[in-house]
């Protein structure tokens, strides 16, 4: 049996983000990856803040990480109650932790939000990435379920995207209400 590799936490974000399935394989199944994905939402979060700045300032920087965070907790609880009880294969096999694991890489190409703070372009690269991200959630959540079928996983995206969508909306309304 061939020994069992390991990548840094810059190659899995790298792997992660050119869509390779074995990236999403190898953290799906290194349980102490956890905590390098919830890394990668955090360096995430913060790179949006400072690309969206204009809108938040600090503060909204600040309640940014931990709307991140509790996002991608909500996305990976949503992801896999739907995964296996409403659209599961009869190969599906998963957990909370590894969808929680696969979504956290899949979230890596966020970090170039952080050029959101661009004027004039910010904004339209801002909306690719958060495209490409969309696009790694389905390649995460296709191999965390052990899906053959992409269509599958993009409904399953599809459809935990609309609590993420929720969430994320009462914390723009919470950051953007005067106090």
């Amino acid at each position: 049996m061939e020994a069992e590799t390991k990548h840094t936490l810059i190659e899995r974000m790298l792997g992660a983000a050119q869509l390779q399935a074995s990236t999403y394989e190898e953290v799906e199944h290194d349980k102490s990856a956890t905590t390098q994905a919830a890394l990668v939402v955090v360096i995430v979060s913060i790179a949006t803040g400072i690309g969206s700045l204009g809108a938040g300032g600090l503060i909204g920087l600040i309640y940014g990480v931990i709307f991140g965070l509790l996002g991608w907790v909500l996305w990976a609880g949503v992801t896999y109650f739907v995964g296996t009880r409403i659209l599961p294969t009869p190969e599906t096999e998963a957990n909370w932790g590894q969808l929680a694991r696969t979504l956290g890489f899949a979230q890596s190409p966020g970090v170039l939000k952080v050029l959101g703070v661009i004027p004039f372009i910010g904004g339209f690269i801002f909306l690719g990435v958060s495209i490409w991200q969309l696009v790694t959630m389905v390649v995460a959540v296709r191999q965390a379920l052990d899906y053959t079928s992409t269509g599958r996983a993009v409904g399953v995206v599809l459809i935990g995207f609309i609590p993420y969508l929720v969430l994320t909306f009462v914390a723009l309304r919470y950051l953007v209400t005067p106090q």
